[in-house]
């Protein structure tokens, strides 16, 4: 597979939705969204830091998400993203998991 349905998609987060009528939205402007899109990655990345795994946006509308080997996997949206990293991570992420949680709270 190519992977390129991931790139071709588009995030159907609430937050990234562009402000119309009877939509809300905090974030009025692409500059608002994107600082917004950075922020929620920036959180993911010191969790998935635990599992060596690490969270990109390099078209700004697809993920890829990458692991020490450097194997990655790229999806559209946010959503995919724990499935995934439950995938690549060896230890699996189990967000009730002891050890993970020790682990978390170590790295902050």
């Amino acid at each position: 597979m190519c992977s390129l349905c991931g790139i071709l998609g588009c995030d159907d987060h609430w937050s990234s939705a562009i402000a119309r009528p009877d939509v809300y939205t905090r974030n009025t402007d692409r500059v608002s969204r994107r600082r917004e899109a950075a922020r929620r990655r920036k959180i993911a990345n010191a969790i998935l830091a635990v599992r060596r795994l690490k969270l990109s946006a390099p078209t700004g509308t697809s993920y890829v998400l990458t692991n020490a080997t450097g194997r990655s996997q790229v999806f559209e949206a946010l959503a995919h993203l724990w499935p995934e990293a439950d995938r690549m991570s060896s230890a699996g992420f189990d967000p009730l998991d002891e050890d993970f949680l020790t682990a978390l709270e170590r790295a902050s």
